[in-house]
């Protein structure tokens, strides 16, 4: 479900919850409480998820490969093993030694992607791509969800929004002292988009120890994103809370953190949320546009005031084709080059273009090359931290 940089790799599993340097994390399923223990393995293999689920996509920024197989036969992987990208297989006691995987002659490079943007998860994500040379630079901006900095600072935001006045506060400040040192990190002419919080029922009640949270048949489609922000009192003096920590400890550097809003679907939710969190007028709220709604809702958002467009590829492929990215049994309808996709992604970089809003789609690796063929330029693409280093490097 997520490649590296190596094809075949040896190591010892790991089936405990705590973390384990360079050992190989083995869980039936991915989720958040196996952050710390999934980001300090060398490799995952799991039983259950997706393609593009949000631990797999962490995994992917960190080039740690993620390999699934038959819940049947998890039991069965233990002790020292070897893994086979390529093959997708898993040998048990084998001393096969590591080698790196080989550049495809053809791949795109670093000038087919614009004005690049790094999906990070955290702070060694930036260090990663800065190391990368002079050409570092050319990575304009970096992408983090605001869960992924709750989960490595270990809050629970749910639990500070039901608090009081002080817990509201504290958790503001907690989320503006990771973003002062990811600030801290970059370099002169780079920004960071913070995506704000969206946080789905299932995810929240892993991660929630006091607040009440609803089950949801279906939490992919559910009350987060705008959707939940809209109703949040508590979290817009939170968002108020991170802002004005950023101008007293930063000062005009503060600047550099934009917003993004997450899963909305017309300009006139877009509207609303910007009225609802009472920002100030120079901070940057951008959108992300990953429902068909939002699509065809594309020239209006622009005309409501979205400094930016996000193409979030991974949603918009599981709602046009009604396929769930985070479940296996559906990853032959999961098509990220259907289409239906490619059009509704057209149709998004042509609006945005047509109104002067710059847009920047996210692109796995693998379909880099393909969405370069297909869609007008946008003015930049979006990759998870260690694809994204591949194609610097490869520059």
């Amino acid at each position: 479900m997520s490649d590296g940089t190596e094809k075949v790799l040896r190591g010892t599993c790991n089936r405990t919850r705590s973390p384990l340097q360079g050992s190989i994390l083995v869980a039936s399923s991915l989720e958040a409480g196996l952050y710390d223990a999934m980001v300090a393995s060398r490799a995952v293999v799991c039983g259950a998820g997706g393609l593009t689920g949000h631990m797999q996509s962490i995994c992917r920024g960190r080039g740690i490969p993620v390999l699934r197989v038959d819940e049947s036969d998890l039991a069965g992987v233990t002790g020292e093993v070897t893994l086979h990208l390529e093959s997708q297989s898993i040998i048990v006691e084998s001393d096969t030694v590591s080698r790196a995987a080989s550049p495809e002659a053809g791949e795109p490079s670093l000038d087919d992607l614009g004005s690049a943007c790094a999906v990070i998860a955290d702070l060694q994500d930036i260090a990663t791509i800065n190391a990368c040379g002079p050409d570092a630079k050319r990575v304009d901006s970096f992408f983090i969800r605001e869960e992924f900095l709750c989960l490595a600072a270990g809050l629970r935001p749910l639990d500070s929004m039901g608090g009081s006045p002080a817990d509201i506060t504290a958790y503001g400040q907690a989320v503006a002292d990771r973003l002062c040192g990811f600030v801290e990190a970059l370099l002169p002419e780079q920004r960071l988009v913070l995506r704000l919080l969206d946080l789905r029922s299932d995810h929240a009640a892993r991660v929630t120890e006091l607040a009440q949270v609803a089950v949801e048949p279906n939490p992919e489609l559910g009350l987060h994103g705008a959707r939940w922000l809209l109703g949040s009192n508590a979290y817009r003096d939170a968002l108020h809370a991170v802002l004005g920590s950023l101008r007293e400890r930063l000062g005009d550097e503060a600047g550099r953190v934009h917003l993004s809003v997450p899963f909305v679907n017309d300009a006139e939710e877009f509207a609303t949320l910007s009225r609802h969190l009472e920002l100030p007028a120079d901070v940057p709220v951008s959108a992300f546009i990953e429902t068909p709604a939002a699509v065809h809702a594309t020239a209006a958002i622009c005309a409501s005031g979205a400094s930016e467009l996000f193409v979030g590829t991974k949603d918009l492929v599981q709602f046009y084709l009604a396929a769930d990215r985070g479940n296996h049994l559906v990853a032959g309808s999961y098509q990220t080059r259907h289409p239906a996709v490619i059009d509704g992604m057209r149709r998004v970089v042509q609006s945005a273009r047509a109104t002067g809003t710059p847009v920047r789609v996210f692109a796995l690796g693998a379909d880099l090359g393909h969405y370069l063929e297909q869609l007008p330029p946008p003015d930049g693409y979006m990759m998870c931290t260690a694809e994204l280093q591949q194609v610097i490097l490869r520059s």
